[in-house]
C-alpha cells in the first residue's frame, strides 16, 4: 500500500497524469540579505555570533508540472562571522571574518497556490577572504587565509510566497557541511531573506 501511495505521489508531482501539462522555462534575478556566522566551535576561548551581509544572483525556473520546478541558481553569497575571543596573553577581542563565495544552487521547488517550499544542494567556491590573521591562543590560530578551505558544500531549505506573477519573497536557511577552515570544527551557517524577480518568456 505505502510503495503505491509513494508512486501516485511522484506521478503527480511531475505532472503525469497531467496530459496537457506544459514545460516552460523562464529566467529571474534575486537579491537579499544575509545573517551568517559560523557554529560554535568546541573552544571555550571563542565565541561565534552573526554578521549582516548581501547575497544577489540569477537563476532559470524550469516549470516540470504545476507542482514541481527545477530551478538553478548562481550566486554571489558574502558570508563569514563575527567572533570574540581569548587571546594568549587573556584579552578578549572583538573581530569580523569576511568570506565571499560563488555559490552553485540547485532548488527542487514544490508550489502549493502562491507559497512555496524549496530544497536543495549547494556547491559554494570561496573567491574572497577577510586576508588577515586574527591573533593567537597557545600558539593556535583563530583564523589564517592560508588554511582556509576554497570549498564548501551545503544544504538548505526554504519558503517563497508570490506577491505578484513575477515578484517573490523568499527565506532560506543554508548549512555547510565542510569546516571553514584547517584544524576547525566550525562550518557556515546563513539565514537568507530576500526578493526573487522572474521575467516574463514567449
Amino acid at each position: 500500500m505505502m510503495k503505491k501511495l509513494i508512486v501516485l505521489a511522484f506521478f503527480y508531482a511531475f505532472g503525469v497524469s497531467e496530459g496537457n501539462a506544459q514545460v516552460t522555462f523562464k529566467p529571474g534575478v534575486k537579491a537579499g540579505v544575509n545573517f551568517a556566522r559560523f557554529t560554535q566551535s568546541d573552544n571555550p576561548n571563542e565565541r561565534f555570533y552573526g554578521k549582516t551581509d548581501f547575497y544577489a544572483g540569477i537563476f532559470g525556473a524550469l516549470k516540470l508540472s504545476r507542482v514541481y520546478t527545477m530551478q538553478p541558481e548562481i550566486q554571489y553569497s558574502r558570508q563569514g562571522s563575527g567572533i570574540e575571543y581569548i587571546d594568549s596573553n587573556n584579552i578578549k577581542h572583538d573581530d569580523k571574518i569576511n568570506i565571499s563565495y560563488l555559490s552553485l544552487m540547485l532548488a527542487n521547488k514544490f508550489t502549493f497556490d502562491k507559497l512555496n517550499i524549496h530544497v536543495g544542494p549547494t556547491f559554494d567556491i570561496k573567491i574572497n577572504d577577510t586576508k588577515k590573521e586574527l591573533n593567537s591562543y597557545d600558539n593556535y590560530n583563530y583564523y589564517d587565509d592560508d588554511y582556509s578551505n576554497g570549498i564548501d558544500m551545503a544544504i538548505f531549505i526554504g519558503a517563497g510566497y508570490s506577491i505578484t506573477n513575477n515578484l517573490e519573497f523568499e527565506a532560506r536557511v543554508k548549512k555547510g557541511i565542510i569546516p571553514v577552515n584547517d584544524g576547525w570544527d566550525s562550518e557556515n551557517m546563513v539565514f537568507q531573506l530576500g526578493l526573487a524577480y522572474t521575467f516574463d518568456t514567449k
